[in-house]
């Protein structure tokens, strides 16, 4: 039952009408450790501004077995359909809606989500509701501008934990009777109802205090560590009230980490709910921890940015997302005491790769997105959204100045509390305390879409010194199917300058700070100065661009790329160099190359990670196929030779060992594999726990290395949710037709996988060594992924249709055919925009192949 459509001025007009005070929801979840179905009783308090008015309220239900307004039952037949509840005949003023209805458990992450742990065979509920799913479980407004108050009470079965919003109580005979939450939008209402494990502490500070709380499924729990989450939290607390100048606003601060969760976290009031991945079984990296941290200051930053001040309708999402992502950063960044003070390398690694990825698509779109109906906003959680709006934040906090911009935060948070917003609000109270013009800003960043790229253009005399220096803008036709026009921007950048020292380490020598604007603009401050070995544009990462090294530099950085002092100008170089590749200005085995010659000296675990995916990316899909095979061997006996080289027990060695899983190929490789996962050989320092052996069997699977039995044997080792996945990934991605057609069947004809099994077996299923068995796949995609579209909930279509598309196809055929699909299949927005962005994988792929193909011969 996906529900029907909202569309914006239907929740403008309901809006215009409604006020809401209060809901009061009662929930019978005593069945659930069966399943099925479960009683939902909502009775909802509003006022209308019309006599005799008409709207609607939102359900997704099987059955409605009542509806009352003001005292009057309705005929339900007549009036539920289509997810919604026809009401007519309102009075003016108060209003009282009383529905009686069977909602169901979802396994598909939305709505709310029922898991079976198999570990104790006890179910586990929570509920995720952003954008649109608070309807799947009770009658409600479904629209961020509606809030009110919510006041749950719950049945759950004996000796099992119900977490919402409000504090939880002590419960009488298994129901839980919860206050009131404070006026709050429906999409962060939560529940988290099982038997889950708690650890409690609270958040102490200037006679204030936060009672805090952690949770997780038993068969977690000793893997939970409590204490660095509760570190992180705190210091997130910290430094969101000094900046923000307002205390938390609700009444305690629960973190669930939760099974089969489609998302990374999301930010319910007072009960952030966490994908449980993060609670880490085997050994990661710091970058890992680096990344839970960031996603744990980013759901603290939402309590008030998103949930105390919510935005009015969909089109804000990016403010609200990007608002969260940037002062998380910045709380690693800069808070006393960070573990992760190099946090902006991560971005400029991570998050701003996303967005220059995101923006050279065919759907790409202004930063601040027209939103029309739900649709849009559920294919909208994208690059734009979270990473290149938070890139454009960070400029706006170097355009008006760090003090003046968290000066306007707090002056916009003491207006709106427990209110509604648009962006004009946050920029008038910007304007205010910076003195700036932002209206120029916001129309030049915020509403035109797609990338500049910056180029320095230097002349120096015969001495070496510098002449003319002259920052030229690019702005790139758009994407072919993209609306819009292409925009030059004023930037706010840092220009750079490094020369090799006497130890041969590149240092940064002189930097300087202005605005761009416009096709060229001149740096005066660098004519007579000595001409750099390196000269950086956007040096800091401070504006959002494309940057090109000239000549000069490109020739330095090639060299010594990895002999950058500092972590980030390493960043931006390894950007760059990437960007290129993707754009097929930079061969494949050139960038194989680069990394190889500057991969040994990286110091920051997160970017050697990122190249590990990059390299692996590229050998895939970007090099020319006639010399894939001898590129994908010269890699992977790189990844083995630095696995042996890493110092053992270190981070580095881990994430070789991960790499050198991934691709290993020839029959010595495999059979170092075999030999680790046996215990017949060693590394000294490598611990094969259990995640590694999983990446092992994986590989081994793939090359058809490990039979059906021998990966049941590996499931009875590790007999969890993790495992079952593990194990599902292996069978699926095993190099015979039947493990394909029976991985095929299960997705696309059964239907019936939780969300995170179906996720393992797509990702098991396209395996970059099978192109030919998986070959005839594509006309079967095509056969089917509109009845996917049209049956599944969006998630569960969403990971099919990006997942199956036929992305290692890389031909001329695989475009023609979407396009044909395209013509003839008349699919909805959402539908065409994730096969448009698929397709564009493959026309990307075909040129930078060609790219590869013509650096062979040269």
């Amino acid at each position: 039952m996906p529900g029907t459509n909202l569309t914006r001025e239907e929740a403008q007009e309901r809006a215009r009408l409604l006020t809401v005070d209060a809901y009061e929801i009662d929930l019978d979840l005593s069945g659930a450790q069966e399943g099925g179905t479960y009683r939902s009783v909502t009775t909802v308090r509003f006022d209308s501004a019309e006599a005799g008015a008409e709207t609607f309220i939102d359900l997704v239900a099987p059955a409605v077995h009542e509806a009352v307004l003001n005292g009057e039952a309705l005929d339900v037949a007549a009036v539920f359909r289509d997810s919604r509840i026809a009401l007519a005949g309102l009075r003016e003023g108060a209003n009282e809606l009383k529905v009686v209805a069977d909602c169901a458990y979802t396994n598909t992450g939305e709505g709310l989500h029922r898991f079976v742990d198999p570990v104790d065979e006890q179910a586990y509920l929570y509920t995720q509701f952003e954008v649109p799913d608070a309807r799947r479980v009770f009658a409600s407004f479904e629209q961020p501008d509606l809030k009110a108050t919510f006041q749950f009470t719950v049945k759950a079965p004996s000796g099992w934990t119900v977490i919402s919003n409000s504090p939880t109580p002590e419960p009488k005979d298994d129901v839980w009777t919860f206050e009131p939450t404070p006026r709050i939008s429906t999409y962060i209402t939560a529940l988290i109802v099982g038997p889950y494990h708690s650890v409690h502490s609270s958040y102490e500070k200037d006679g204030q205090s936060v009672p805090l709380g952690i949770y997780c499924r038993p068969s977690l729990a000793e893997y939970l560590d409590a204490e660095d989450i509760f570190a992180v939290t705190r210091q997130g607390f910290d430094w969101f009230q000094e900046k923000f100048d307002y205390a938390y606003p609700f009444a305690k601060y629960d973190q669930l980490f939760v099974p089969e969760f489609n998302a990374g976290a999301m930010e319910n009031a007072g009960a952030v709910t966490i994908r449980d991945q993060y609670v880490f079984r085997s050994k990661v990296t710091d970058a890992a921890y680096e990344v839970r941290a960031e996603t744990i200051l980013h759901e603290l930053a939402h309590m008030w940015f998103g949930d105390l001040v919510t935005m009015e309708w969909w089109n804000d999402l990016w403010l609200n997302e990007s608002f969260a992502t940037y002062t998380s950063i910045a709380c690693q960044a800069y808070a006393e005491g960070s573990k992760w003070p190099h946090s902006w390398t991560t971005f400029a690694n991570s998050m701003k790769t996303w967005a220059y990825r995101q923006d050279q698509l065919p759907s790409t779109h202004p930063i601040m997105a027209d939103i029309t109906d739900l649709d849009d906003v559920l294919v909208n959680f994208d690059g734009i959204t979270y990473a290149k709006g938070a890139s454009v934040l960070k400029q706006l906090v170097a355009y008006v100045g760090m003090d003046a911009f968290f000066q306007g935060v707090q002056a916009y948070f003491k207006a709106h509390a427990f209110g509604n917003t648009r962006l004009t609000d946050l920029l008038g109270a910007l304007e205010k305390t910076s003195g700036r013009d932002l209206k120029t800003w916001s129309k030049a960043w915020l509403e035109t879409a797609s990338i500049n790229i910056l180029r320095p253009e230097i002349e120096t005399d015969a001495d070496g010194r510098i002449t003319s220096f002259t920052v030229l803008q690019e702005a790139p036709a758009l994407p072919a199917g993209a609306k819009g026009e292409p925009t030059l921007r004023p930037h706010r950048i840092a220009i750079g300058a490094y020369d090799l020292d006497e130890s041969g380490k590149l240092v940064r020598t002189n930097r300087i700070e202005l605005d761009v604007d416009g096709e060229r603009t001149t740096v005066a401050e660098l004519v007579g100065q000595a001409r750099p070995a390196v000269v950086l544009l956007n040096d800091d990462d401070l504006s959002y661009a494309k940057v090109r090294l000239d000549e000069e530099s490109l020739r330095v950085v090639t060299e010594h790329l990895g002999d950058f002092t500092e972590s980030l100008p390493r960043a931006l170089c390894w950007a760059s160099a990437w960007d290129m590749t993707r754009d097929g200005e930079l061969a494949t085995r050139d960038y194989l190359a680069l990394v190889l010659s500057g991969i040994g000296k990286e110091s920051d675990i997160g970017v050697v990670q990122s190249l590990h995916r990059q390299v692996k990316l590229a050998l895939d899909l970007y090099s020319a196929p006639e010399t894939r095979e001898a590129a994908l061997n010269q890699w992977t006996d790189a990844t083995l030779a630095h696995l042996r080289a890493a110092e053992p027990g270190s981070d580095h060695q881990l994430a070789w060992a991960r790499a050198f899983a991934a691709t290993a190929r020839n029959p010595q490789q495999l059979d170092l594999l075999q030999s680790l996962l046996d215990g017949t050989e060693a590394i000294e320092g490598l611990t094969v726990d259990t995640e590694l052996r999983w990446s092992f069997v994986q590989r081994l699977a793939a090359v058809g290395l490990l039979d059906e039995e021998e990966i049941a044997a590996e499931y009875e080792r590790d007999k969890t949710a993790a495992g079952e996945r593990h194990a599902a990934f292996a069978r699926a991605a095993q190099p015979s037709e039947e493990a394909k057609a029976q991985a095929w069947a299960s997705v696309v004809e059964q239907g019936d996988l939780p969300n995170a099994v179906q996720e393992a077996v797509i990702s098991g299923f396209v395996q970059p060594d099978q192109r030919e068995l998986l070959a005839p796949y594509a006309e079967k995609y095509f056969a089917s992924v509109k009845e996917v579209s049209d049956s599944r909930s969006h998630e569960m279509a969403q990971q099919i249709i990006v997942g199956l598309y036929p992305t290692l196809q890389v031909s001329q055929e695989t475009l023609d055919a979407t396009d044909a699909w395209l013509e003839s299949a008349e699919p909805g927005a959402a539908l065409r925009r994730m096969m448009s962005e698929s397709r564009a994988g493959v026309e990307r792929a075909l040129k930078a192949q060609a790219a590869d193909a013509a650096a062979a011969t040269a």
